[in-house]
C-alpha cells in the first residue's frame, strides 16, 4: 500500500456529502484513477469540479482531497498525475468559500482548512519547485506557496534561485498578487 492508498483509506468518504449531492464515496476511486492506481494502472484524468470544488465554493470533501494530493506529492506517481494533483491542490488552497451545507452543519471554513493542511506540505512544494522536473509543476507549486507560505523572505529567496525555470508570472510576482489577494479578500 502506497501513501496515496493509505491516505484515501484513512478518510470517511461515505460520511461526507459530495458537491454532486451524493456521498463522497466515489471520490476514493476517482483519486486512485487520477494517481494511476485504478483498474488501468495508468493515470487517468478525472475532473473533481462540482464534486470537491467550483470557482465559488469548496465542498465537504475538500480537506480530505487536499490530504490525498499532498500524499501524492510524497508518493511515486507519474509526472502527468503529479501535475494533476498539484492543480487539484491549487484549487483547494485558492478556494473562496464553503458550501452552504458544510458551513451550516459544522461552521466549517473549508478554504482555511485546506490552506492549513497545505502548510504541512511546504517542503513537498519547495522540493517540487527546486527539482525543476517540469515548468508547469514548478510554477503550480510556486503559486500554491504564494498562498500558504508565511515566510515571505524564504519564498523570495526561492523565487530568485529558481527564476530560470519558473514561469514569468512567478518570477515577477504576478501570481502572488492574483492568488494571495483572492485568499485575503475572504
Amino acid at each position: 500500500m502506497g501513501l496515496i492508498e493509505m491516505e484515501i483509506a484513512g478518510q470517511d468518504w461515505k460520511g461526507m456529502l459530495c458537491g454532486c449531492g451524493s456521498s463522497a464515496e466515489h471520490l476514493a476511486q476517482d483519486l486512485l484513477r487520477l494517481a494511476g492506481r485504478g483498474p488501468l494502472q495508468e493515470p487517468s484524468h478525472v475532473s473533481l469540479e462540482t464534486h470537491v470544488w467550483s470557482p465559488l465554493v469548496l465542498w465537504e470533501p475538500a480537506p480530505a482531497v487536499t490530504s490525498v494530493a499532498l500524499a501524492a506529492l510524497a508518493d511515486e506517481v507519474a509526472p502527468t498525475a503529479r501535475e494533476w494533483f498539484l492543480h487539484l491542490l491549487q484549487c483547494m488552497v485558492a478556494g473562496e468559500g464553503t458550501d452552504w451545507e458544510s458551513a451550516r452543519r459544522g461552521g466549517l471554513d473549508l478554504p482555511e482548512l485546506c490552506r492549513d493542511l497545505a502548510v504541512q506540505g511546504l517542503w513537498l512544494l519547495y522540493e517540487e519547485v527546486m527539482s525543476n522536473r517540469s515548468l508547469g509543476a514548478a510554477g503550480t507549486a510556486f503559486e500554491i506557496l504564494t498562498v500558504v507560505e508565511p515566510d515571505r523572505a524564504r519564498l523570495q529567496r526561492v523565487r530568485e534561485i529558481a527564476a530560470d525555470w519558473l514561469p514569468p508570472c512567478c518570477r515577477t510576482g504576478l501570481c502572488d498578487d492574483d492568488l494571495r489577494s483572492r485568499v485575503l479578500d475572504h
